[in-house]
């Protein structure tokens, strides 16, 4: 088949469960490929890492039109961007210190505790409507000061925005785009009263922070504040979920590994990063040039979208010793499943303690387990690619 049509069959639903063979194909194609649509797709390890550490590829999706709000630092360029994270780094604490994400170990132990009180012999359990988005959902609310009441209320805004972020979106998605940015409008009006309510009144969460920084200088604009803390949500969830979704189905399609981290525990850590390499939660990332830039002999126009496939990279045999293969002990995993470079995810920390705390806690559960659909119900976004529903049987 044709490679100026990889990216439309990447994306295209019907391959959601499986894309790692066109990935495959992608490579075998050159280290880019120019689509049908005039965009360009890269596919290995090697120049995906170089182009997320090179200032000339852009986020900003301003530069293409696509939009004329100011996006969230996610989306912006340096020096703009490394101000906003900066900024919204802070109450995190010190660099390099245990701050509040550590601090809150012994909090998702016990909600995972809590969160696994249903798994009894004999019953059907969703993995994601169960497990794995309740877990991070929680845990995030709990960090920005959201009443737990209230957590039932961003599932739906979620969905939505990130139905709206797709790398490949629909010939006509004005009505998903619309949506998506009325659920972040409303979740970040909802934030922001959230936290004028703690102004003055200091407590021990984000909103709080934000809203009670003392220094003129590194305080957040209220647009700020509702742009920063949408994203803490949503990226303090949204790749948790497919990581620990996806590792209970890799590890029931291989009870050895299973097996292996039951009778070995303390391979937990290395596992993880092996599934955030071998089915990462974030598939693609784009990219625009501000010039004309040369990667592996092919000139890439001033302005076109690239597409970075993650996931291709990090089953690149260039790079990655026997890559189709799943090895909790795999050495040197310096993976791209987080991305690179100074948009790394920012919920990458968060995300790693959590998947362990969850994995660990299901993994004695699992031996017996088996999955009622395989493979499962996808979700429809490529680029965060994960089930929509898990459900196996105890």
């Amino acid at each position: 088949m044709d490679s100026d049509t990889l990216l439309a069959r990447i994306t295209d639903y019907v391959n959601r469960p499986n894309p790692y063979p066109l990935y495959a194909e992608l490579r075998e194609a050159g280290p880019v490929v120019r689509q049908a649509d005039g965009s360009y797709l890269v596919g290995t390890y090697h120049e995906i890492a170089a182009l997320l550490h090179d200032p000339r590829m852009s986020v900003d999706p301003r530069i293409r039109g696509e939009t004329t709000h100011k996006p969230p630092f996610l989306r912006l360029d340096d020096p703009e961007h490394h101000r906003l994270r900066t900024l919204a780094m802070r109450p995190f604490g010190p660099p390099h210190s245990p701050g509040r994400v550590d601090a809150m170990r012994g909090e998702i132990d016990q909600l995972t505790e809590e969160l696994m009180e249903p798994f009894q012999a004999g019953r059907q359990i969703d993995i994601v409507d169960d497990f794995a988005y309740p877990l991070p959902v929680t845990v995030i609310c709990r960090l920005l000061g959201v009443p737990r009441e209230d957590e039932p209320l961003f599932r739906e805004w979620s969905d939505a925005i990130v139905a709206s972020a797709d790398v490949r979106p629909e010939e006509d998605s004005t009505e998903r785009d619309e949506a998506g940015d009325q659920a972040r409008s409303e979740m970040g009006r909802y934030l922001v009263d959230l936290a004028e309510k703690r102004r003055g009144k200091p407590s021990d969460d984000l909103l709080s922070a934000f809203a009670n920084e003392p220094d003129p200088d590194r305080r957040l604009t209220q647009e700020e504040l509702a742009e920063t803390a949408v994203l803490l949500l949503i990226a303090g969830h949204e790749t948790t979920v497919n990581l620990i979704t996806n590792g209970v189905l890799t590890l029931l399609r291989q009870p050895e590994h299973l097996d292996q981290l039951r009778r070995e525990p303390d391979l937990l850590p290395r596992a993880v990063e092996e599934l955030l390499r071998y089915e990462p939660p974030v598939h693609m990332r784009e990219r625009i040039p501000l010039a004309d830039i040369d990667v592996a002999g092919t000139t890439i126009p001033e302005g076109t979208s690239v597409v970075l496939a993650l996931a291709s990279g990090n089953r690149d045999p260039k790079r990655f010793h026997e890559p189709d293969r799943f090895d909790p002990t795999r050495p040197d995993n310096q993976h791209l499943g987080f991305g690179s470079g100074i948009h790394l995810c920012y919920g990458a920390p968060l995300a790693r303690i959590e998947a362990q705390a969850a994995l660990g806690a299901l993994i004695p559960h699992l031996g017996t387990a088996r999955l009622v659909q395989d493979p499962p119900p996808y979700r429809q976004n490529a680029m965060l690619r994960g089930p929509r529903h898990l459900p196996i049987q105890l």
